[in-house]
């Protein structure tokens, strides 16, 4: 296959680098969001040093290094206590590209992190990224996100429209990997596990298997801690909206509200750890039927993300808070589980809903701190 073939999803190629960041400067509402940044400076004078930054930048790695790096370094240092990589499972050779599958703890954030880790940890390329139409609400954002290396998921399709977008979005990833050499990170699941009790879906395993042999893909279980989730409580008044009315659904301006509060709230210690890679061990699975593969395969894989998390003192304390027990004294101290029930307290005044159910609303958000506490401790023991 050729690029062309997926000129419906696929990110922006080197060629058409320039001319995507020219439309970029000039679309009205991209300009109105650089003037919140800079209210001081004139519009020229802005597009002028933003066109001056773009000499030499090429292709959208160029860009990622120039502009994204920064800003998430940046983002870093002021809204996380650090952020840790350990890819010590993997054994990188020249040319070997990896599809990175991961429970999705951020909407922006999780692939961001992982690009300058990648870059910072020696590998030659950040990572493609598959993200739904969904967020694209503005021009400016999908022609942004584009040059950031990322394809497009569509959302909300009939079963026959979502059949022919899933054998394109599977064959783009084989091509992007095994062609262009592109890293590629997906979220194992669609939309986020509200309650951080982190599943793999079949149906993305078998996604990706349409457009080729799982195996050339080298598949990496990813998992990514977080130490605080500032997205907790609206994670958790979601939850009570749908159980108040079944039939909710966000809205715009919710998924917009999600990706800035994720972005710019405090995330405490953030810690990203590859799994062993499927192609070390997915032959065992190859005598099973075909509708037993996809399920081994996807346990398998939560196993090796679960033992990949790194809990932290918060989420024994949640699991000893949502249990009633004391079992996990020895990993935390009085003054953590403090610490944790002021912030639960100072998270639960966020919730902005009508009549809030705060006895639920508490319990849902200590399940999200308690759950990859849990799920580490039955992988470690399976």
């Amino acid at each position: 296959m050729n690029v062309e073939n997926f000129d419906e999803i696929r990110p922006y190629e080197a060629s058409e680098m320039k001319q995507a960041f020219n439309d970029l400067l000039n679309d009205r509402q991209f300009s109105l969001v650089l003037k919140g940044f800079a209210p001081w400076l004139p519009k020229a004078v802005r597009n002028g040093l933003l066109r001056l930054a773009f000499t030499g930048v090429k292709t959208p790695l160029d860009f990622q290094k120039r502009f994204m790096k920064p800003v998430v370094k940046w983002i870093i240092r002021k809204h996380t206590d650090g952020c840790r990589f350990d890819h010590s499972a993997l054994k990188a050779g020249a040319g070997q590209r990896f599809t990175f599958v991961s429970n999705h703890r951020d909407i922006v954030l999780d692939s961001a992190f992982l690009d300058v880790m990648l870059i910072e940890n020696g590998f030659p390329t950040t990572v493609e990224i598959g993200i739904g139409d969904n967020l694209l609400i503005y021009p400016w954002i999908k022609r942004l996100v584009r040059m950031n290396k990322a394809f497009t998921v569509r959302r909300g399709l009939t079963a026959h429209e979502m059949m022919r977008s899933s054998q394109l979005m599977s064959s783009y990833i084989h091509y992007a990997v095994t062609q262009k050499k592109e890293n590629i990170w997906i979220a194992q699941r669609e939309g986020r596990a509200k309650d951080s009790d982190d599943r793999t879906q079949e149906s993305v395993l078998k996604m990706l298997a349409m457009g080729g042999d799982l195996k050339e893909l080298n598949i990496v279980p990813l998992s990514i801690t977080y130490e605080f989730d500032p997205c907790d409580y609206l994670k958790a008044q979601e939850m009570q909206q749908k159980r108040d009315n079944p039939a909710f659904k966000k809205s715009r301006q919710d998924d917009l509200d999600n990706m800035k509060t994720g972005i710019f709230g405090y995330k405490g210690r953030v810690i990203y750890r590859c799994g062993c890679p499927v192609n070390a061990w997915m032959d065992e699975l190859a005598d099973l039927p075909r509708k037993d593969f996809y399920a081994a395969l996807a346990a398998r894989m939560d196993r090796e993300i679960h033992r990949s998390y790194e809990p932290m003192a918060v989420h024994y304390a949640a699991l000893d808070m949502v249990t009633g027990e004391s079992r996990f004294t020895d990993r935390y101290t009085s003054a953590d589980k403090t610490r944790f029930e002021k912030y639960i307290d100072g998270q639960l005044k966020k919730v902005t809903i009508p009549n809030p159910d705060m006895d639920f609303l508490r319990h849902q958000m200590l399940l999200m701190y308690a759950n990859p506490a849990k799920n580490r401790l039955e992988a470690l023991r399976a």
